[in-house]
């Protein structure tokens, strides 16, 4: 029987430079992802080591500008790299994400003094950020929260609890958005907190369906005093830097779909080359062959979103519309391929003794984080019709 094994995804780079660099995080993540990923996952142990050597090998800062550390990549390339080690583990490839989005408010909005003092450390040496906007009280109503922030002489005074943070309880950095002013969202300010700061702690991590390995906590800030060099664009800006970063973090959370949806595709073509049933390869069956086709297509069209977006963004165009659409296609086509691959392998699906299952179970989450799809449909409508009547 020839060898129907699923081969490496035939990416459309725009230089040599990132082609190699393409070809780095598929070797790493064949040696130090891949092999411990399963057993890791289902230990929910965070890999803490590969994100230090992702550090190392300058993979923390990809987009962001290379006088302060950063790899200078396009997001067109960015996001490839975040499909290649979702598709290794999607811990990995969502902590990166994160840690990109918890840097991007400093980054884009902060002056080139706190640039100069925090983004080297942040993006090449070691540490792992968080975002903290959502509370138990204002998840989609982001500009509800409730986390305070009151001046005092040169400080500022955070009290309140974030919740659903990614990295909570672990982060060396949060991004922290805070009520200075009016309700609404003119009077919301961002912070860049230290991760051990006096009085910032975090609840023991949320119980999971799946991604169980990325820790999900609580963050409780009580009295906790930062500079007000800390602070991150204008008082009152804090909102508006949340909302641009989301629309970023939203194809980072697209390419990770994508990721997924491909692992899920690559082990259902490989288990079916392999599988016999009625004396042949179930892939032989007409059946089978159209799911994987549909599967195939579904996730060709989702890169292909995310992709057009992210080119819109590296050419400096309003690309809003496209991450959010980005964000829905691609999470909804990994849970349909993610259920057909558990599909594909019947019994053995259901089974923790392959990844399908794990697969299906990560997918799901990706249709709610960073803004859930009925808020994407919600920012499609707006652009096509205008905001709603009040």
């Amino acid at each position: 029987m020839p060898d129907r094994a699923p081969q490496p995804v035939d990416r459309q780079l725009p230089t040599d430079e990132a082609r190699d660099l393409i070809s780095l995080v598929r070797d790493i993540a064949q040696r130090e992802i891949v092999p411990g990923a399963a057993e890791e996952e289902d230990a929910g142990r965070f890999p803490r080591e590969v994100f230090t050597l992702l550090s190392d090998s300058g993979l923390l800062g990809l987009p962001y500008d290379a006088e302060f550390g950063g790899g200078e990549q396009p997001y067109e390339v960015y996001l490839q790299v975040l499909e290649e080690l979702a598709a290794a583990r999607l811990t990995v490839g969502l902590g990166v994400s994160v840690h990109t989005l918890a840097s991007y408010a400093l980054a884009t909005h902060g002056t080139k003094e706190q640039q100069a003092e925090h983004l080297p450390v942040m993006l090449g040496g070691g540490l792992l950020g968080a975002y903290c906007l959502s509370e138990p009280a204002s998840g989609s109503d982001a500009a509800s929260l409730r986390t305070k922030a009151v001046r005092d002489g040169d400080d500022w005074v955070i009290t309140g609890t974030k919740a659903w943070i990614t990295h909570g309880g672990i982060a060396d950095f949060y991004t922290v958005m805070a009520r200075t002013g009016e309700d609404g969202p003119r009077g919301i300010t961002a912070f860049l907190v230290p991760g051990d700061a006096d009085g910032l702690s975090a609840a023991a991590p949320e119980k999971k369906m799946g991604l169980k390995g990325s820790p999900t906590a609580q963050v409780h800030l009580d009295g906790v005093r930062v500079p007000d060099a800390r602070r991150i664009g204008d008082e009152g800006q804090g909102f508006a830097i949340a909302l641009s970063a989301l629309d970023s973090g939203r194809l980072g959370i697209a390419a990770c779909a994508i990721g997924v949806a491909q692992a899920a595709l690559d082990e259902a073509v490989s288990y079916a080359a392999e599988r016999r049933q009625f004396g042949k390869p179930i892939v032989d069956f007409q059946g089978l062959r159209f799911m994987l086709a549909d599967m195939a297509t579904q996730i060709e069209a989702g890169r292909a979103l995310y992709l057009t977006a992210a080119r819109l963004r590296d050419a400096g165009l309003p690309f809003a519309k496209q991450a959010a659409m980005a964000k829905l296609h691609c999470t909804d086509t990994a849970m349909r391929v993610t259920t057909d691959a558990v599909q594909v392998l019947g019994g053995y699906g259901y089974t923790a003794d392959f990844p399908a299952e794990r697969y299906l179970r990560e997918a799901k989450v990706l249709q709610i984080v960073e803004g859930t799809n009925q808020i994407q449909r919600m920012v499609i409508a707006r652009h096509l019709a205008g905001p709603e009547e009040r």
